[in-house]
């Protein structure tokens, strides 16, 4: 059984798009792409230098549409669902997730993520808030000392990983003051994402999704919220709404694969991180970072093994 992920935040880097574009028809998607989000993404992921990428309002809708434009490059010839035995992404992977699963147009889906990285953005801007990993230590006592500090546990990766989210002095005092046997590792990321800080998102995505109506999955689409299959668009829409404020439960999500069965996970680019996630969490099966279309024939073929029992069982 197939698991194809869209990684979050961070995940970018300087040029990675550059190769896709010179995948058939994918230049072209990506200037369309451009239009609806506002901003160029041919140039931001090709030229923009690593600090114009790491902002909210660039970063979001560039790893989205990386997303959009790779995923239908995995099959041999028109994207096929009956092959994917399950979508999932993280943080703002999930909106990628959603648009692949069929949930939302390409156009809803960067239309969402526009304003997604805008109200973030701006949430951000109005206090200086940040991220912080805490990497290894007791998980009760990491969890404990994140919130004694004040912070939210804004990311359960997996074992021995936990993201804190809150203002600078709280991770500050946190990197002072860390969990026993724990590392704290500042990441490059604007604000305090999915915690309170980021409530100013989510009127303006309220009033978005409003507008939008969405599809029901077209495959089995598991929510970084808790883990859960969600069968439902409009559930879907909601939880990505939502998701702004609320933790991501990465870790729950790799349960619910290896529950389902899984034996293949592909990544979509910018590709790394939720591969490495995968090979700790779910040891044993076949796990590859689609970092560029030089990865496509391995791609391609998990897509063929993998994913052919799948649709054994639905044909």
């Amino acid at each position: 059984m197939l698991v194809i992920t869209g990684p979050g935040q961070g995940s970018q880097t300087p040029g990675f798009l550059a190769p896709w574009l010179e995948q058939p028809g994918v230049r072209e998607r990506a200037e369309a792409l451009s239009e609806v989000v506002g901003i160029d993404l041919v140039a931001h992921g090709t030229t923009s230098d690593e600090e114009t990428i790491k902002d909210t309002a660039v970063a979001q809708p560039l790893i989205v549409a990386a997303g959009l434009l790779a995923f239908p490059t995995l099959f041999d010839g028109p994207v096929d669902l009956s092959l994917v035995g399950a979508l999932a992404g993280h943080s703002v992977g999930e909106i990628t997730a959603a648009g692949a699963a069929g949930v939302l147009t390409d156009d809803d889906a960067m239309a969402f993520v526009r304003e997604r990285s805008q109200g973030m953005a701006a949430a951000s801007a109005a206090q200086p808030t940040g991220m912080s990993a805490v990497l290894g230590g007791d998980p009760d006592e990491v969890l404990a000392t994140i919130e004694r500090h004040g912070l939210t546990p804004a990311n359960i990766n997996a074992k021995g990983q936990v993201v804190a989210a809150g203002t600078l002095d709280q991770l500050a005092a946190l990197a002072a003051g860390p969990p026993a046997k724990a590392r704290v590792v500042p990441l490059k990321v604007a604000g305090a994402f999915h915690t309170s800080h980021m409530a100013p998102a989510l009127e303006r995505l309220t009033a978005l999704a409003a507008t939008i109506t969405p599809s029901d999955p077209g495959v089995t689409l598991v929510s970084n919220a808790d883990g859960q299959v969600v069968d439902h668009g409009a559930e879907v829409l909601r939880r990505l709404v939502n998701q702004v404020t609320n933790p991501v439960r990465w870790d729950l999500c790799s349960e619910t694969f290896a529950t389902l069965g899984v034996t293949g996970l592909i990544e979509l680019p910018p590709a790394g991180t939720l591969a490495g996630l995968a090979k700790r969490a779910i040891p044993g099966i076949e796990i590859l970072a689609l970092k560029s279309p030089d990865d496509l024939d391995a791609a391609r073929r998990m897509v063929r093994e993998h994913g052919s029992a799948r649709a054994a069982e639905e044909g």
